[in-house]
This record gives C-alpha cells, structure tokens and sequence, in this order.
C-alpha cells in the first residue's frame, strides 16, 4: 500500500471514529440518572393524585411529594459519591425538581386550602380563590427562578455548607407535610387566607439570600459514633409511627431556623460594624 492510499485509509478510519466518540460523550449516567427519573415520576403522581381531589387522594399527593425528596436526595448524594456529576445530569435534575418541587406542591396547596372556596356563595371566599391560584403561580415562578440560580451561581460563597435561599424540596416539603399532617381540605376563606400568606412566604423564601443549611459537609461515608445508628434508628421509628407530627415539626424547624441564623447573623455584623 502506498503512502496516498495510507492517508486515505487512515482519514477514513478516523472520520468512522468520531461520531462513535460523540455517542459515548451524550450518554448520561444510569444510576443518578433513574433517580432523577423516579423523582419526577412522584411529582406526576403527585399532580394526578392531587386532580381527583378526595381527602385520601390529597394525603397520597403529599406522601409522593415527600418520596421524591427522598429521591432528590439520594440523586446528588450517589453523583457525588460516585464523581458522576455532569452539565446534562444538573439539567435534567432542575427539569424534574420544577415538576415536583414546584408544579406538583401548587397544585397541592390550591386544592388543599382554596379549592372548597369555590362552593362558598361568601363574596371574601370568592376572592380568596382567585387569590389562591395567583399564589400557586408565584409558587411555581419562584421554584424555577430558585433553580435556575443555583445552576448559575451555585452554593453559597465559602464553600458547600449553606444555600442561598431555601431549598426547593424543603418549600415543598413544607406544604406536603402540611397537608399531611391535617388532611382534611380548609373550608373557612380565614384559614384559607393563612395558608396563602404561607405559600407565598416559601416562594419568598426560595428566592431570598437568606442561607439553609445543605448537610453536604457531613461526611457519611465515614466512621460515626455508634449513638448516630442508634439517633437515625429512633427517627425513622418516630416518622413511621408519627408521621403527621415528627414531619411537619422537621419541616418546620428547617425553615424557621434559617431565618433565625440569618437575624442572627444580621444582628452580629451591625454590632461589630458598630463605631466603638
């Protein structure tokens, strides 16, 4: 074979190995990325469950909520364990979160603490309806935009220890847990009234800079105290036994700290800043 005809074969070698180089680059990583699936596929579930609009139905809907938090969780927890984090995986994730973080708790909370207004003849409750799915709206506005800040700007400056903003899975773990800790759908437009002022306060929240604690700083892959098995046991004994009550306090002290340490924190710089 002469020198031209070696070229030739050799750039055609080549040009037959460039698109099988291309396919292995757009595959996506199975485990983080069936994870991410399965969490996409509670926020669904969530949404139909919250559509047929019994009282049964509307407690499943918070549990899928609460499932797929569980699912968002181990999503980052295994692509950092494994060092398979990628753009596409990071997208795909936002793309679910918006679904089950966002759409599917707007529509929880609609049908939980608005919707019964609907067959209220009251003039207050026909407008605390209309008020209802303008909430819900921002709710799911304020999910997106909190997820798009992140993929652009990421933790908080300093490290990986705190979020800017609250987490979406926590505002939707918010309204889950507490739809599942009173079940019965609101027909009173006064409870209607703060259950709006609550949603709307987590949208706020999503999109503050008030920091949340992310737990990505404790190291569980490794070596702990033998009491920490035993504390995890007690919890997942207390959730399963006292769901409605042990999740919405969790739920609860989650948010309710944040805000604490950032007026601490407020606080403490005025005093240092303060002139002697």
């Amino acid at each position: 074979m002469d020198m031209n005809s070696y070229e030739q074969q050799e750039q055609t070698d080549l040009t037959w190995q460039k698109p099988r180089h291309r396919q292995r680059r757009r595959g996506i990583y199975l485990v983080p990325g069936f994870l991410t699936a399965a969490n996409m596929l509670c926020g669904f579930y969530a949404v139909l469950s919250t559509l047929s609009g019994g009282t049964a139905e509307l407690d499943n809907a918070a549990k899928a909520i609460g499932i797929a938090v569980l699912f968002d969780s181990a999503d980052g927890w295994v692509a950092r364990a494994t060092s398979s984090s990628s753009e596409f995986g990071k997208q795909f994730d936002s793309l679910a979160d918006v679904i089950s973080f966002g759409v599917a708790p707007a529509f929880l909370a609609f049908a939980w603490g608005v919707r019964g207004m609907l067959q209220s003849s009251a003039g207050p409750a026909r407008h605390v309806y209309q008020l209802g799915w303008l909430v819900s709206f921002v709710f799911v506005i304020c999910c997106a935009w909190r997820l798009a800040r992140f993929n652009v700007h990421g933790m908080a400056p300093g490290g990986s220890r705190y979020f800017i903003g609250m987490p979406t899975p926590a505002a939707a773990g918010m309204v889950a847990a507490t739809v599942h800790a009173f079940k019965t759908p609101l027909d009173d437009w006064r409870w209607a009234i703060g259950w709006l002022a609550l949603v709307a306060a987590l949208a706020a929240l999503m999109t503050s800079t008030i920091r949340h604690y992310s737990f990505k700083d404790i190291p569980w892959t490794r070596r702990q105290p033998s009491v920490a098995i035993v504390l995890i046991a007690m919890l997942g004994a207390a959730i399963f036994y006292y769901s409605e009550i042990v999740l919405l306090l969790i739920a609860s002290t989650y948010a309710i700290l944040g805000i604490t340490l950032h007026i601490v924190r407020a606080v403490r710089h005025r005093m240092i800043s303060r002139p002697a």
